[in-house]
């Protein structure tokens, strides 16, 4: 299976940002997890911090054929239409995957734009979350 996995901002900075919620381990330590996991799949990362930038990448994999995304919007969860209109308009099944548990966080976590357009949220499960959503992806499109 062809799956995107979609980082945005401050993903990065893991290992530095807010430990007690996020933990000590880095953003590489995040994609080795995740290849050593399911390293069976095609897998693809992408990172950064600029909304325009990660809708590009959706629009992208439209074109390359993937069949699976799995996105932490990071902070643009709670304020960006364009991720949402990018995955609506691609159709590519996505599951939503957060860190922490952003149900018992701020008020202002509490919306997500995304989760409108995704077939699943994983949150609070830390990098094993990713995992998950990859496994929902599976079943949900019949493909290993």
């Amino acid at each position: 299976m062809n799956i995107l996995v979609i980082n945005g901002p401050n993903l990065n900075m893991l290992g530095i940002r807010e430990p007690d919620i996020y933990g000590s381990e880095t953003y590489d330590d995040l994609v080795k997890y995740i290849q050593e996991a399911k390293g069976s799949h095609d897998l693809d990362f992408f990172q950064s911090n600029h909304e325009g930038a990660l809708v590009d990448r959706i629009q992208q994999a439209y074109y390359e054929g993937v069949q699976g995304i799995v996105i932490n919007p990071g902070a643009y969860t709670h304020t960006s239409i364009a991720l949402l209109d990018a995955v609506r308009a691609v159709s590519i099944p996505t599951v939503e995957v957060h860190l922490s548990d952003v149900s018992e966080r701020e008020p202002y976590r509490q919306l997500s734009y995304i989760r409108e357009a995704a077939i699943a949220t994983v949150m609070g499960e830390g990098f094993a979350g990713y995992v998950h959503a990859i496994d929902l992806l599976e079943a949900f499109t019949g493909e290993n």
